[in-house]
């Protein structure tokens, strides 16, 4: 019996290799993949190569430590069941199904320390799409949006339409949802928002007291610029690896207040540490999955063997694919 694993092997090419199932040593679990979840926007950039060399894969997630260099091993969103313990003290875990960051594989091991009990309620499907909710919910605690306020949403990737999804929970005069495919611009008008445009269709100007970009890319932070009001703030979701765009700085914005704050998951904002932990934000987003209809962001479900369609689907068909979850039967 072996294990699939997902490797990138240089940029731009990927493949399912078959490997020698890990063993669990004291205190750590294996775990069976039922379901991983890619999550587009970055593992694109790594795929395409397009994050900086000097850097680590993701120096917060334990199975991601490591400098950036192919073959590479990438993902953060599995879900299975635990099949072995490695010692006696931990069986108690056998049968469970969790959650874990790790790289996309048929199995794993991992400490129990990384394991997170999925919620009974909860399918391993919908529970796949944690690590995106998560960020979901640490960008508006970030953003803070108020009673009244107008709000503008760039991008809408799974990231982005869970966020209007949240947003549309809060009293708002208006949320605005930007992105030029026109599926994901209905998705949004689904989850909650008043309008949803094409980035050409917008007529507003500096109206707006909060906006988002995560779109993944920079020069959408223009976009931003241009639809935020006298000292609104923009929340910088997106990563954008090695891109560059040129940003207009020389006009309304040096006169006009306006904070650009960047948010990362990996982090809790110093203002919410004294009551706020990492165990307290997973919490709310395994809450929020229950209440928002994700179901609908789910585009395809692929045998992990198809790795590569997938990969090529979301990087040459983003018109028609969303949420990508690798099966494993």
């Amino acid at each position: 019996m072996v294990r699939r694993s997902v490797i990138f092997t240089a940029p731009g090419k990927v493949v399912v290799r078959a490997e020698p199932i890990p063993q669990p040593q004291p205190g750590e679990l294996l775990v069976q993949t039922l379901v991983s979840a890619i999550s587009a926007g970055t593992e694109l950039l790594f795929l395409r190569g397009e994050v900086p060399a000097n850097m680590e894969v993701d120096s917060a997630i334990p199975a991601l430590n490591g400098a950036v260099r192919y073959p590479l091993r990438y993902g953060y969103a599995c879900v299975g069941r635990v099949i072995e313990a490695g010692e006696e003290q931990d069986r108690g875990w056998l049968g469970c199904t969790v959650f874990a960051f790790h790289p996309h594989a048929s199995h794993f091991v991992a400490s129990t320390a990384q394991i997170l009990p999925v919620p009974d309620d909860l399918t391993p499907h919908r529970a796949a799409l944690l690590p995106n909710m998560e960020t979901a919910v640490n960008l508006v605690m970030d953003g803070q949006p108020g009673i009244g306020e107008r709000v503008a949403v760039i991008g809408l990737g799974v990231v982005g339409l869970l966020t209007i999804a949240l947003l549309a929970r809060f009293p708002l005069e208006r949320l605005l949802a930007v992105d030029p495919l026109p599926q994901r611009r209905g998705l949004a008008t689904a989850l909650g928002a008043h309008a949803a445009l094409a980035p050409e269709e917008l007529t507003e100007r500096s109206g707006y007291d909060l906006v988002y970009e995560v779109s993944g890319s920079p020069i959408a932070l223009n976009t931003a610029l241009a639809l935020t009001g006298f000292a609104g703030r923009i929340v910088i979701g997106s990563w954008y690896g090695v891109k560059q765009a040129p940003l207009d700085l020389g006009g309304a914005f040096h006169r006009s207040r306006i904070r650009l704050l960047a948010s990362q998951v990996s982090t809790i904002d110093p203002r919410w540490s004294g009551r706020w932990n990492k165990k307290r934000r997973i919490d709310l987003a395994w809450a929020m999955l229950r209440a928002v209809e994700i179901e609908r962001l789910i585009t395809h479900r692929l045998p992990v063997e198809e790795a590569p369609t997938a990969y090529r689907l979301l990087e040459q068909e983003p018109e028609r694919t969303l949420q990508v979850l690798f099966e494993y039967g």
